[in-house]
């Protein structure tokens, strides 16, 4: 679906590109709605799964849940948001046709989406502290070598860290059910949500003015901090301690 909106625009025109997508989305939320199982009772009133960990250790998870939702949306956002613009200038004899641009990136995702399944797999069989650390700290060479590369040599990059980006992704669901029963997740999964789509927002807000002012290449080097730090909330991550269920 990425390569569309690039061929949308060329063939249909602007609007097309948030119409056709929206119309897709909204029949997948249809679709999702007939399929998915009904819940007669809400989590909030079941028999809860009781984790019986100590106070101090679900603080910590929650803690790590927080920083590590703010660093990863920032990086995520600032990466699916800016790469079009990155490869646009760095790629120029290349980039030029929207549609050639949108198929590019489409591939990139592509790959990286794969990621999500690979690391979803990785997380049931090793450890999820070590996993997610590796993960992160994988990413900080990536854009340090992204912010001088330009050409081919930073599409293969930009691939590369967008796999890692993408597969960060499953580690805060993972910790919250590893760290938190029942009858906490929802509320959890709740300020999850709200700290990543308010960082979301600033990213997007921000991406314009960072790059504006400071260059893609000062860009990727703020993107290696902000995974410095991601890295070192993981680190606060709790013992491991796997639910029976």
């Amino acid at each position: 679906m990425t390569n569309r909106p690039g061929r949308l625009v060329k063939y249909f025109g602007w609007r097309a590109a948030f119409v056709v997508p929206g119309l897709i989305a909204i029949a997948c939320g249809i679709v999702f709605a007939r399929v998915a199982p009904h819940e007669h009772t809400p989590p909030s009133k079941r028999a809860p799964r009781q984790l019986d960990l100590p106070k101090r250790v679900i603080a910590r998870a929650l803690l790590v849940v927080t920083l590590t939702s703010t660093g990863g949306s920032l990086v995520f956002n600032f990466t699916t948001n800016g790469n079009g613009e990155l490869l646009r200038e760095r790629m120029v004899e290349i980039t030029r046709d929207p549609a050639l641009l949108g198929t590019l990136l489409a591939m990139v995702y592509v790959v990286a989406s794969f990621a999500q399944l690979i690391v979803g797999r990785a997380i049931d069989r090793y450890s999820l502290k070590r996993l997610y650390l590796g993960i992160v700290l994988a990413q900080i060479p990536l854009f340090v070598l992204a912010s001088r590369a330009e050409g081919w040599a930073l599409y293969a990059l930009a691939t590369v860290y967008m796999a890692f980006v993408f597969g960060a992704i499953p580690f805060i669901d993972a910790i919250v059910v590893r760290y938190v029963d029942d009858r906490m997740r929802s509320r959890v999964a709740g300020i999850r949500l709200t700290v990543s789509f308010g960082i979301a927002s600033l990213a997007v807000y921000l991406l314009g003015p960072v790059v504006k002012s400071a260059g893609f290449a000062t860009l990727l080097l703020i993107l290696a901090a902000i995974s410095t730090t991601t890295a070192a909330a993981v680190l606060l991550l709790p013992a491991e301690r796997r639910s029976a269920g």
